[in-house]
Protein backbone atom coordinates (compact mmCIF):
# COMPACT_ATOMS: atom_id res chain seq x y z
CA UNK A 1 0.00 0.00 0.00
CA UNK A 2 1.09 4.12 -0.19
CA UNK A 3 -0.10 6.35 1.77
CA UNK A 4 -0.13 10.01 1.50
CA UNK A 5 0.36 12.16 4.79
CA UNK A 6 -0.68 15.76 4.97
CA UNK A 7 -0.02 17.18 8.30
CA UNK A 8 -1.89 20.94 9.41
CA UNK A 9 -0.09 23.90 11.00
CA UNK A 10 -1.01 23.08 14.36
CA UNK A 11 0.21 19.44 14.08
CA UNK A 12 3.82 20.88 13.00
CA UNK A 13 3.73 24.27 15.19
CA UNK A 14 6.79 23.21 17.38
CA UNK A 15 9.95 20.44 17.72
CA UNK A 16 7.53 18.73 20.29
CA UNK A 17 4.76 18.34 17.93
CA UNK A 18 7.17 17.35 14.92
CA UNK A 19 8.45 14.42 16.90
CA UNK A 20 4.77 13.48 17.28
CA UNK A 21 4.08 13.66 13.68
CA UNK A 22 7.75 11.65 13.07
CA UNK A 23 6.71 8.50 15.18
CA UNK A 24 3.33 8.71 13.22
CA UNK A 25 5.24 8.44 10.01
CA UNK A 26 8.09 6.13 11.00
CA UNK A 27 5.25 3.63 12.57
CA UNK A 28 3.61 2.61 9.54
CA UNK A 29 6.17 2.53 6.79
CA UNK A 30 3.36 3.06 3.68
CA UNK A 31 3.55 6.61 4.88
CA UNK A 32 5.99 7.26 1.87
CA UNK A 33 4.70 10.86 0.95
CA UNK A 34 4.26 13.77 2.96
CA UNK A 35 2.92 17.22 2.47
CA UNK A 36 3.56 19.80 5.27
CA UNK A 37 1.69 23.17 6.32
CA UNK A 38 3.37 26.10 7.57
CA UNK A 39 3.87 25.99 11.51
CA UNK A 40 0.77 27.40 13.27
CA UNK A 41 -0.59 28.38 16.60
CA UNK A 42 1.96 26.70 19.87
CA UNK A 43 -0.75 28.26 22.20
CA UNK A 44 -4.19 30.57 22.15
CA UNK A 45 -2.10 34.03 21.40
CA UNK A 46 0.37 32.83 19.32
CA UNK A 47 0.43 34.09 15.72
CA UNK A 48 0.22 31.25 12.52
CA UNK A 49 3.97 31.60 10.62
CA UNK A 50 1.94 32.23 7.44
CA UNK A 51 0.39 35.67 9.23
CA UNK A 52 3.86 36.35 10.06
CA UNK A 53 5.25 36.26 6.80
CA UNK A 54 2.08 38.12 5.08
CA UNK A 55 3.13 41.15 7.68
CA UNK A 56 6.14 40.96 7.22
CA UNK A 57 6.15 41.38 3.50
CA UNK A 58 3.54 44.27 3.69
CA UNK A 59 6.17 46.17 5.28
CA UNK A 60 8.48 45.19 2.55
CA UNK A 61 5.74 46.42 0.03
CA UNK A 62 5.74 50.02 1.87
CA UNK A 63 9.59 50.19 1.40
CA UNK A 64 9.88 49.77 5.35
CA UNK A 65 12.19 47.58 7.36
CA UNK A 66 11.43 44.60 7.74
CA UNK A 67 14.64 43.07 8.94
CA UNK A 68 12.95 42.36 12.41
CA UNK A 69 9.89 41.01 11.42
CA UNK A 70 11.45 38.01 9.64
CA UNK A 71 14.21 37.73 12.12
CA UNK A 72 11.40 36.44 14.36
CA UNK A 73 10.15 34.05 11.71
CA UNK A 74 13.23 32.86 11.54
CA UNK A 75 13.26 32.14 15.06
CA UNK A 76 10.34 30.19 15.30
CA UNK A 77 11.98 28.01 12.72
CA UNK A 78 15.61 27.61 14.67
CA UNK A 79 13.19 26.78 17.54
CA UNK A 80 12.01 23.57 16.25
CA UNK A 81 15.82 23.04 14.50
CA UNK A 82 17.20 23.04 18.34
CA UNK A 83 14.50 21.54 19.75
CA UNK A 84 15.11 18.13 17.30
CA UNK A 85 18.44 18.66 18.04
CA UNK A 86 19.21 18.80 14.20
CA UNK A 87 22.63 20.32 12.47
CA UNK A 88 20.48 22.36 9.93
CA UNK A 89 20.97 26.02 8.74
CA UNK A 90 18.38 27.86 6.88
CA UNK A 91 21.11 31.19 6.37
CA UNK A 92 20.89 30.41 2.54
CA UNK A 93 17.10 29.58 2.72
CA UNK A 94 16.33 33.07 4.80
CA UNK A 95 18.54 35.56 2.78
CA UNK A 96 16.89 34.42 -0.51
CA UNK A 97 13.94 35.24 1.03
CA UNK A 98 15.07 38.57 2.31
CA UNK A 99 16.31 39.67 -1.33
CA UNK A 100 13.08 38.08 -2.92
CA UNK A 101 11.13 40.53 -0.02
CA UNK A 102 13.33 43.51 -1.49
CA UNK A 103 12.59 43.43 -5.00
CA UNK A 104 8.68 42.96 -4.01
CA UNK A 105 8.13 39.12 -5.30
CA UNK A 106 4.27 39.27 -4.44
CA UNK A 107 2.29 37.89 -1.39
CA UNK A 108 2.00 34.54 -2.89
CA UNK A 109 5.72 34.15 -2.54
CA UNK A 110 6.08 35.41 0.78
CA UNK A 111 2.75 33.66 1.74
CA UNK A 112 4.48 29.88 0.78
CA UNK A 113 7.64 30.39 2.18
CA UNK A 114 6.38 28.92 5.53
CA UNK A 115 5.49 25.25 3.66
CA UNK A 116 8.52 25.69 2.07
CA UNK A 117 10.85 25.96 5.07
CA UNK A 118 8.96 23.81 7.27
CA UNK A 119 9.32 20.75 4.45
CA UNK A 120 12.93 21.09 4.35
CA UNK A 121 12.88 20.35 8.14
CA UNK A 122 10.29 17.80 7.94
CA UNK A 123 12.75 16.02 4.93
CA UNK A 124 16.02 16.12 6.92
CA UNK A 125 14.05 14.91 9.86
CA UNK A 126 13.05 12.28 8.38
CA UNK A 127 15.64 11.20 5.69
CA UNK A 128 13.37 11.84 3.04
CA UNK A 129 13.83 13.75 -0.22
CA UNK A 130 12.15 17.32 -0.51
CA UNK A 131 10.45 18.23 -3.28
CA UNK A 132 10.06 22.12 -4.15
CA UNK A 133 6.38 22.23 -4.64
CA UNK A 134 7.04 24.98 -7.61
CA UNK A 135 8.74 22.31 -9.45
CA UNK A 136 6.02 20.30 -9.88
CA UNK A 137 2.48 21.82 -9.25
CA UNK A 138 1.69 24.28 -11.81
CA UNK A 139 -0.31 27.14 -11.76
CA UNK A 140 -1.44 29.28 -15.04
CA UNK A 141 -0.20 33.45 -15.58
CA UNK A 142 -3.81 34.32 -13.86
CA UNK A 143 -3.18 31.85 -11.19
CA UNK A 144 -5.82 28.94 -11.81
CA UNK A 145 -4.19 25.90 -10.71
CA UNK A 146 -3.69 22.84 -13.88
CA UNK A 147 -4.60 19.80 -13.01
CA UNK A 148 -3.24 17.68 -15.37
CA UNK A 149 -0.62 19.27 -16.36
CA UNK A 150 0.34 19.00 -12.52
CA UNK A 151 -0.84 15.25 -12.62
CA UNK A 152 1.88 14.35 -14.93
CA UNK A 153 4.76 16.19 -13.82
CA UNK A 154 4.25 15.09 -10.56
CA UNK A 155 3.95 11.24 -11.38
CA UNK A 156 7.17 11.28 -12.79
CA UNK A 157 8.73 13.03 -10.46
CA UNK A 158 7.86 10.49 -7.71
CA UNK A 159 7.95 7.72 -9.61
CA UNK A 160 11.65 8.08 -9.05
CA UNK A 161 11.70 8.42 -5.14
CA UNK A 162 10.84 5.88 -2.56
CA UNK A 163 9.71 8.82 0.15
CA UNK A 164 9.54 12.36 -0.31
CA UNK A 165 8.21 15.26 1.35
CA UNK A 166 6.64 18.34 -0.73
CA UNK A 167 5.13 21.53 0.60
CA UNK A 168 1.67 22.02 0.64
CA UNK A 169 -0.57 25.15 -0.51
CA UNK A 170 1.70 26.79 -3.38
CA UNK A 171 3.15 25.74 -6.89
CA UNK A 172 4.37 28.24 -9.76
CA UNK A 173 3.57 29.14 -13.14
CA UNK A 174 6.05 28.05 -15.82
CA UNK A 175 7.84 30.49 -15.71
CA UNK A 176 8.54 30.22 -11.89
CA UNK A 177 6.49 32.67 -10.43
CA UNK A 178 5.19 31.28 -7.67
CA UNK A 179 1.26 30.90 -6.82
CA UNK A 180 -0.78 29.47 -3.56
CA UNK A 181 -4.03 28.02 -3.58
CA UNK A 182 -6.52 29.78 -1.11
CA UNK A 183 -6.05 29.33 3.01
CA UNK A 184 -6.04 25.98 4.01
CA UNK A 185 -4.34 24.75 0.24
CA UNK A 186 -2.83 22.31 1.61
CA UNK A 187 -5.51 20.06 1.69
CA UNK A 188 -5.61 20.54 -1.89
CA UNK A 189 -1.83 19.82 -2.10
CA UNK A 190 -2.18 16.54 -0.50
CA UNK A 191 -4.99 15.13 -3.06
CA UNK A 192 -2.91 15.88 -5.64
CA UNK A 193 -0.32 14.14 -4.49
CA UNK A 194 -2.16 11.38 -3.46
CA UNK A 195 -3.74 11.67 -7.27
CA UNK A 196 -0.27 11.14 -8.88
CA UNK A 197 1.11 8.34 -6.69
CA UNK A 198 -2.43 6.09 -7.31
CA UNK A 199 -2.19 6.33 -3.39
CA UNK A 200 -4.58 3.63 -1.54
CA UNK A 201 -5.35 6.40 1.03
CA UNK A 202 -5.24 9.58 1.93
CA UNK A 203 -3.89 10.44 5.46
CA UNK A 204 -5.16 13.88 6.19
CA UNK A 205 -4.27 14.51 10.27
CA UNK A 206 -5.05 17.90 11.83
CA UNK A 207 -5.66 18.36 15.62
CA UNK A 208 -9.31 17.30 15.97
CA UNK A 209 -10.42 13.66 15.70
CA UNK A 210 -12.05 13.31 12.09
CA UNK A 211 -15.51 15.42 11.58
CA UNK A 212 -18.07 15.91 14.04
CA UNK A 213 -21.85 15.57 13.73
CA UNK A 214 -22.41 19.22 14.15
CA UNK A 215 -19.99 22.41 15.29
CA UNK A 216 -18.76 22.07 19.27
CA UNK A 217 -19.00 25.85 19.35
CA UNK A 218 -22.66 25.39 19.41
CA UNK A 219 -23.28 21.21 20.90
CA UNK A 220 -21.42 20.38 23.61
CA UNK A 221 -19.17 17.25 23.07
CA UNK A 222 -21.05 16.27 19.41
CA UNK A 223 -20.78 12.67 18.27
CA UNK A 224 -18.38 12.23 15.79
CA UNK A 225 -18.68 10.83 12.24
CA UNK A 226 -17.18 7.37 11.10
CA UNK A 227 -17.77 7.14 7.74
CA UNK A 228 -18.98 10.39 5.40
CA UNK A 229 -19.34 10.16 0.99
CA UNK A 230 -17.91 13.16 -0.83
CA UNK A 231 -21.18 14.61 -2.04
CA UNK A 232 -21.98 14.21 2.39
CA UNK A 233 -19.19 16.52 2.50
CA UNK A 234 -18.98 18.77 -0.48
CA UNK A 235 -22.72 19.63 1.39
CA UNK A 236 -21.65 20.09 4.79
CA UNK A 237 -18.06 21.78 3.98
CA UNK A 238 -19.98 24.30 1.37
CA UNK A 239 -22.27 24.91 4.62
CA UNK A 240 -19.25 25.88 6.95
CA UNK A 241 -17.76 22.66 7.94
CA UNK A 242 -14.11 23.69 7.80
CA UNK A 243 -12.17 20.50 9.10
CA UNK A 244 -11.24 19.70 5.33
CA UNK A 245 -10.10 22.54 2.50
CA UNK A 246 -13.61 21.67 0.67
CA UNK A 247 -11.45 21.81 -3.02
CA UNK A 248 -9.03 18.70 -1.63
CA UNK A 249 -11.91 16.13 -2.49
CA UNK A 250 -12.11 16.42 -6.35
CA UNK A 251 -8.86 15.22 -7.19
CA UNK A 252 -8.93 11.93 -5.16
CA UNK A 253 -12.42 11.45 -5.99
CA UNK A 254 -11.41 11.23 -9.60
CA UNK A 255 -9.31 8.25 -8.06
CA UNK A 256 -11.70 6.74 -5.98
CA UNK A 257 -9.25 7.25 -3.07
CA UNK A 258 -10.59 7.26 0.30
CA UNK A 259 -9.73 10.06 2.91
CA UNK A 260 -9.15 9.29 6.81
CA UNK A 261 -9.12 12.43 8.55
CA UNK A 262 -7.03 12.12 11.55
CA UNK A 263 -5.51 13.63 15.27
CA UNK A 264 -2.09 14.53 15.39
CA UNK A 265 -2.53 14.25 19.55
CA UNK A 266 -4.79 11.22 19.27
CA UNK A 267 -3.18 8.89 16.72
CA UNK A 268 -4.88 5.88 17.97
CA UNK A 269 -8.44 7.69 16.87
CA UNK A 270 -9.93 6.21 14.17
CA UNK A 271 -11.16 9.31 12.20
CA UNK A 272 -13.56 9.98 10.05
CA UNK A 273 -13.34 8.00 6.90
CA UNK A 274 -14.32 10.14 3.51
CA UNK A 275 -15.69 7.77 0.67
CA UNK A 276 -16.91 7.87 -2.96
CA UNK A 277 -19.34 5.34 -1.68
CA UNK A 278 -20.28 2.72 1.05
CA UNK A 279 -22.85 0.16 2.25
CA UNK A 280 -22.75 1.03 5.70
CA UNK A 281 -25.15 2.25 7.45
CA UNK A 282 -25.19 5.73 9.32
CA UNK A 283 -25.47 5.65 13.26
CA UNK A 284 -27.92 7.91 12.79
CA UNK A 285 -30.44 9.28 10.12
CA UNK A 286 -28.62 12.24 9.26
CA UNK A 287 -24.72 12.66 9.05
CA UNK A 288 -23.91 16.00 9.88
CA UNK A 289 -25.90 19.09 10.51
CA UNK A 290 -23.75 22.82 9.41
CA UNK A 291 -24.89 26.59 8.32
CA UNK A 292 -23.97 29.59 7.69
CA UNK A 293 -25.65 33.31 9.02
CA UNK A 294 -25.53 36.22 7.05
CA UNK A 295 -27.84 36.21 4.18
CA UNK A 296 -31.12 37.87 2.89
CA UNK A 297 -33.99 36.95 0.48
CA UNK A 298 -35.60 38.57 -2.04
CA UNK A 299 -39.19 37.65 -2.43
CA UNK A 300 -40.77 38.27 -5.80
CA UNK A 301 -44.81 38.14 -6.49
CA UNK A 302 -46.58 38.20 -9.50
CA UNK A 303 -50.08 36.69 -10.18
CA UNK A 304 -49.67 34.07 -12.49
CA UNK A 305 -46.34 34.31 -12.71
CA UNK A 306 -46.52 30.10 -13.34
CA UNK A 307 -47.37 30.58 -17.05
CA UNK A 308 -45.28 33.46 -17.90
CA UNK A 309 -41.85 31.60 -19.95
CA UNK A 310 -38.74 32.86 -19.23
CA UNK A 311 -40.11 34.44 -15.66
CA UNK A 312 -37.43 32.68 -13.84
CA UNK A 313 -34.12 33.36 -16.55
CA UNK A 314 -35.13 36.94 -16.22
CA UNK A 315 -34.79 37.51 -12.39
CA UNK A 316 -31.77 35.51 -12.55
CA UNK A 317 -30.38 38.05 -15.02
CA UNK A 318 -30.75 40.89 -13.33
CA UNK A 319 -28.44 38.95 -10.41
CA UNK A 320 -25.97 38.06 -13.39
CA UNK A 321 -25.64 41.89 -14.46
CA UNK A 322 -24.94 42.83 -11.39
CA UNK A 323 -22.67 40.13 -10.28
CA UNK A 324 -24.81 38.39 -7.59
CA UNK A 325 -24.53 34.34 -7.10
CA UNK A 326 -27.55 32.91 -5.49
CA UNK A 327 -28.14 30.57 -3.00
CA UNK A 328 -31.46 28.92 -3.60
CA UNK A 329 -34.46 29.78 -5.49
CA UNK A 330 -37.60 28.26 -3.93
CA UNK A 331 -40.87 29.34 -5.76
CA UNK A 332 -44.77 28.71 -5.40
CA UNK A 333 -47.54 29.83 -7.60
CA UNK A 334 -47.06 33.58 -7.93
CA UNK A 335 -44.17 33.65 -5.85
CA UNK A 336 -40.49 33.07 -6.41
CA UNK A 337 -37.85 33.70 -4.22
CA UNK A 338 -34.32 33.89 -4.24
CA UNK A 339 -32.11 33.83 -1.15
CA UNK A 340 -27.76 35.20 -1.47
CA UNK A 341 -25.16 36.66 0.94
CA UNK A 342 -26.12 39.75 1.94
CA UNK A 343 -22.53 41.27 1.96
CA UNK A 344 -22.39 40.15 -1.79
CA UNK A 345 -25.83 42.06 -2.02
CA UNK A 346 -26.32 45.16 0.21
CA UNK A 347 -24.61 47.45 -1.98
CA UNK A 348 -26.86 46.61 -5.15
CA UNK A 349 -29.78 46.07 -3.64
CA UNK A 350 -31.32 49.04 -5.56
CA UNK A 351 -29.74 48.38 -8.74
CA UNK A 352 -31.25 44.97 -8.26
CA UNK A 353 -35.18 45.89 -7.54
CA UNK A 354 -34.93 48.36 -10.17
CA UNK A 355 -33.92 45.69 -12.68
CA UNK A 356 -35.76 42.92 -11.54
CA UNK A 357 -39.35 45.91 -11.97
CA UNK A 358 -37.70 46.19 -15.70
CA UNK A 359 -37.40 42.99 -16.60
CA UNK A 360 -40.15 41.10 -14.65
CA UNK A 361 -42.98 43.56 -13.60
CA UNK A 362 -43.92 42.09 -10.37
CA UNK A 363 -46.76 42.64 -8.10
CA UNK A 364 -44.28 43.99 -5.37
CA UNK A 365 -41.19 42.82 -3.95
CA UNK A 366 -40.23 42.63 -0.57
CA UNK A 367 -36.48 42.07 1.18
CA UNK A 368 -35.84 40.35 4.06
CA UNK A 369 -32.22 40.48 6.03
CA UNK A 370 -30.56 38.48 8.70
CA UNK A 371 -31.32 35.14 7.99
CA UNK A 372 -29.42 32.10 7.70
CA UNK A 373 -29.33 28.79 6.09
CA UNK A 374 -28.75 25.20 7.83
CA UNK A 375 -27.81 21.88 5.85
CA UNK A 376 -28.75 18.98 7.31
CA UNK A 377 -26.99 16.18 5.12
CA UNK A 378 -27.62 12.21 5.43
CA UNK A 379 -27.35 9.69 3.27
CA UNK A 380 -30.11 7.75 5.53
CA UNK A 381 -32.22 10.23 5.06
CA UNK A 382 -33.10 8.46 1.68
CA UNK A 383 -34.38 5.09 3.28
CA UNK A 384 -35.96 7.06 6.38
CA UNK A 385 -39.69 8.50 6.09
CA UNK A 386 -40.80 11.13 7.99
CA UNK A 387 -37.39 12.65 7.93
CA UNK A 388 -38.59 16.30 7.25
CA UNK A 389 -41.54 15.94 9.72
CA UNK A 390 -39.28 15.63 12.58
CA UNK A 391 -37.40 18.37 11.84
CA UNK A 392 -40.31 20.71 12.01
CA UNK A 393 -41.73 19.15 14.50
CA UNK A 394 -38.61 19.11 16.43
CA UNK A 395 -38.34 23.50 15.01
CA UNK A 396 -41.57 24.26 16.40
CA UNK A 397 -40.87 22.92 19.83
CA UNK A 398 -38.03 25.22 19.81
CA UNK A 399 -40.16 27.98 18.64
CA UNK A 400 -38.32 28.21 15.99
CA UNK A 401 -39.90 29.81 12.81
CA UNK A 402 -39.09 28.37 9.11
CA UNK A 403 -38.55 30.95 6.66
CA UNK A 404 -37.53 28.53 3.43
CA UNK A 405 -37.04 24.79 3.02
CA UNK A 406 -35.39 22.79 0.17
CA UNK A 407 -34.92 19.22 -0.48
CA UNK A 408 -33.46 18.21 -3.78
CA UNK A 409 -33.98 15.56 -5.47
CA UNK A 410 -31.41 13.18 -4.59
CA UNK A 411 -32.31 13.44 -0.88
CA UNK A 412 -29.28 13.68 0.13
CA UNK A 413 -29.62 17.26 2.00
CA UNK A 414 -32.55 19.69 3.67
CA UNK A 415 -32.02 23.15 3.47
CA UNK A 416 -33.30 25.10 6.27
CA UNK A 417 -34.03 29.01 6.77
CA UNK A 418 -34.32 30.42 9.46
CA UNK A 419 -33.91 34.11 11.36
CA UNK A 420 -29.95 34.44 12.54
CA UNK A 421 -31.37 34.83 15.87
CA UNK A 422 -33.16 31.36 15.57
CA UNK A 423 -29.53 29.80 14.16
CA UNK A 424 -28.03 28.02 17.22
CA UNK A 425 -31.35 27.31 18.68
CA UNK A 426 -32.26 25.48 15.22
CA UNK A 427 -29.48 23.08 15.16
CA UNK A 428 -29.82 22.33 18.99
CA UNK A 429 -33.47 21.21 18.29
CA UNK A 430 -32.15 19.00 15.31
CA UNK A 431 -29.05 17.75 17.03
CA UNK A 432 -31.62 16.55 19.89
CA UNK A 433 -34.36 14.69 17.42
CA UNK A 434 -31.73 12.82 15.36
CA UNK A 435 -29.17 12.28 17.48
CA UNK A 436 -29.49 12.64 21.63
CA UNK A 437 -33.66 11.07 21.31
CA UNK A 438 -31.42 7.70 19.61
CA UNK A 439 -28.39 7.20 22.13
Amino acid sequence: MIKVVKFGGSSLASAKQFQKVGEIIRSDPERRYVVPSAPGKRHMHDTKVTDMLYECYALAEEGKNFSGQLKQIRLRFEEIITGLEMSLSLEQEFQEIAEQFQKKAGRDYAASRGEYLNSIIMAQYLQYTFIDAAEVVRFDEEGAFLSEETDKMLRQRLEETEHAVIPGFYGATAQGCVRTFSRGGSDITGSIVARAVHADVYENWTDVSGFLIADPRIIERPEGIETITYRELRELSYMGATVLHEDAIFPVRKEGIPINIRNTNAPEDRGTWIVESTCQKSRYTITGIAGKRGFCSINIEKDMMNSEVGFGRKVLQVFEENGISFEHMPSGIDTLTVFVHLDEFIDKEQKVVAGLHRLTRPDSIDIESDLALIAVVGRGMRSTRGTAGRIFSALAHANVNVKMIDQGSSELNIIIGVSDNDFEAAIKAIYDIFVISQL
